[in-house]
C-alpha cells in the first residue's frame, strides 16, 4: 500500500477541475443549484481519477527504462547519457524523465518529457560535461508515466545507485593523436610551426619525388643510378619525454569551470598518447611540497593505462612547491637526457626569480621546457575602456600582469630554457606543437 501510494501523484488537470469545484461549491452559498451541479461534477471527478489509476495500475511493470552509463566519463567533454523507455501498456502514454544525475554538476532541474505509442520504444540522450575527476553517483532514474487522460500518474524508478568515474580528457586524447598521425597538429591549433631541419637517423635512401627537400639529394647514389636519389631519415625513437606536473596551490586556479591542474592533466594525457604514438618512452612525475608520484618512462603499450590511473588520482596540494625536491628527484632518478615538460604557473616576476636557479639546473642536462598559463581572467579589464580612477588602477594593474608574463618568457630562453605561454583551453595543441617542433628540429 505504502508503494502505491508514493508511485501514485494527481495531474494538473485534476487541480483545476478541483479549483472550479471548489468555486461552485462556494457561490453554492448564494445559488443553491450550483450546490447540487458541484456535487455530480464531484463524483464524476473522484469516478474518472479511479478509472485512470486502474488503466495504470492493471499492469505490474507498464513500462521498462534503462540509463546506459558507458564505463569512464571523459573530464571537461560533454559525455552523452542515453535512456530508453520501452511502453508495454496497449494504448500511447505521455511520460516526464527526471533523472537523480551526480551532486556534482549542481542541476536540479532536469526534465525530459515525451510520449511513446502503444508496444515501442524511444530512445533520449542528454549530455553531461564533468569538470572534476573522481567518483559520480547517479541516483534513480524516475519516469512518471500518465495515460490519454493525463488525469493521474503512476511513477516508475530504475537503475538506482549507478556510478561512473571521471576520467582526465580521453576524447581530447583521441582528437589530437588523429590530428597528429602526419605532424598536421599546427593546421588545428593557432600556432603556426616552421619546422627547420630534421633528425639525423637515417633510414633509407629512396627515389626523389616532388615535394621532397632537395638538400638530402645523395649525389653518389645519383650517379650511379642515373636518377636523383634522396637520404631519407625519421623521427629518433626511445627517447625519455617526461611531464612534470605542479601539484602545488598555484594549479587551483579556475578557468572556465576547470583548475589549471586538470588542464595540465588533460594535456599531458593527450600529448603522452602522441610521444609513445611516435615510439618515444614516456614518464611522469608530479610534485607540490614533497614528490608524489614518479613513473619512469616506458614505451611499452599498456603503458598509456597507467599514465592514466596516475592521472586520476593526482589531488590539487594547498602548500607552495618545492622545487628543490624536484631538481634533486630528477637528478637522482632520471639520469639519461631527457625532454621534462614543466606545468607550472607563475603569477608574478619574483615568484620565477626564486625557482630560476632549480630550473637552470635540470636545463643543463636536460631539455626542459616550462608550460605556464596565460590569465584569461584579465582580458577584459585590459581590453575595456577605463572610465574613472578605480577602473585605470585596475587596468594598469592588468596590464602589468601581462607584462610580467612576457618578461618571464624573456628570462627563461636567456637561461636556455624553452618556454610554453598558453591560455589555459589552448594548453594541449601548443604544448604538443612544442613536442613536435623539438623533435624535427633534433634538440634532443
Amino acid at each position: 500500500m505504502i508503494k502505491f501510494i508514493q508511485s501514485l501523484y494527481l495531474g494538473t488537470r485534476v487541480f483545476y477541475v478541483l479549483s472550479a469545484l471548489v468555486l461552485l461549491f462556494l457561490f453554492s452559498y448564494w445559488v443553491h443549484a450550483l450546490y447540487a451541479i458541484a456535487l455530480i461534477g464531484l463524483w464524476l471527478v473522484l469516478l474518472v481519477v479511479v478509472f485512470d489509476i486502474l488503466t495504470l495500475y492493471k499492469k505490474k511493470e507498464g513500462i521498462f527504462a534503462t540509463r546506459q552509463l558507458p564505463e569512464k566519463f571523459s573530464n571537461s567533454d560533454l559525455n552523452e547519457v542515453p535512456l530508453t523507455i520501452q511502453n508495454k501498456y496497449n494504448f500511447k502514454i505521455s511520460f516526464s524523465v527526471i533523472d537523480e544525475i551526480p551532486v556534482q554538476f549542481q542541476k536540479r532541474d532536469f526534465l525530459k518529457k515525451g510520449s511513446i505509442p502503444s508496444r515501442d520504444q524511444v530512445s533520449i540522450n542528454y549530455s553531461l560535461r564533468p569538470v572534476d575527476r573522481g567518483v559520480y553517483n547517479f541516483g534513480k532514474l524516475n519516469i512518471y508515466v500518465s495515460s490519454p487522460l493525463k488525469i493521474v500518474k503512476r511513477r516508475y524508478t530504475f537503475n538506482n545507485g549507478q556510478t561512473v568515474k571521471v576520467y582526465p580528457s580521453f576524447i581530447q586524447m583521441k582528437k589530437y593523436a588523429f590530428l597528429a598521425i602526419d605532424n598536421k597538429l599546427t593546421q588545428f591549433g593557432l600556432k603556426k610551426i616552421r619546422r627547420i631541419g630534421h633528425t639525423m637517423e637515417f633510414e633509407q635512401i629512396k627515389e626523389y619525388v616532388t615535394g621532397d627537400d632537395v638538400r638530402t639529394i645523395n649525389w653518389k647514389a645519383t650517379a650511379k643510378r642515373g636518377a636523383l636519389m634522396i637520404n631519407q631519415f625519421q623521427d629518433e625513437k626511445s627517447q625519455p619525454v617526461y611531464s612534470l606536473i605542479d601539484a602545488s596551490r598555484v594549479m587551483k586556479m579556475p578557468f572556465k569551470g576547470l583548475t589549471l591542474l586538470d588542464y595540465a592533466i588533460n594535456s599531458t594525457l593527450a600529448f603522452s598518447n602522441i610521444a609513445l604514438k611516435k615510439n618515444d618512452k614516456t614518464g611522469l612525475l608530479t610534485f607540490s611540497n614533497t614528490i608524489q608520484n614518479h613513473l619512469a618512462a616506458s614505451n611499452k603499450k599498456t603503458h598509456l593505462n597507467t599514465i592514466l590511473e596516475v592521472l586520476y588520482a593526482i589531488n590539487t596540494q594547498f602548500l607552495d612547491s618545492d622545487f628543490s625536491r624536484l631538481y634533486a628527484e630528477v637528478k637522482r632518478k632520471i639520469t639519461h637526457r631527457s625532454l621534462l615538460l614543466l606545468y607550472t604557473n607563475f603569477e608574478h616576476i619574483s615568484s620565477l626569480q626564486r625557482q630560476l636557479p632549480y630550473l637552470k639546473g635540470l636545463a643543463k642536462k636536460h631539455v626542459l621546457v616550462v608550460v605556464f598559463f596565460e590569465n584569461t581572467e584579465l582580458e577584459d579589464l585590459i581590453t575595456k575602456k577605463a572610465e574613472n580612477t578605480p577602473e585605470i588602477y585596475h587596468k594598469t594593474i592588468a596590464q602589468k600582469m601581462e607584462y610580467d608574463k612576457k618578461l618571464m618568457v624573456k628570462e627563461l630562453e636567456k637561461n636556455g630554457i624553452q618556454t610554453v605561454l598558453t591560455r589555459p583551453e589552448d594548453l594541449s595543441v601548443n604544448t604538443i606543437n612544442k613536442y613536435l617542433e623539438i623533435k624535427a628540429r633534433g634538440i634532443l
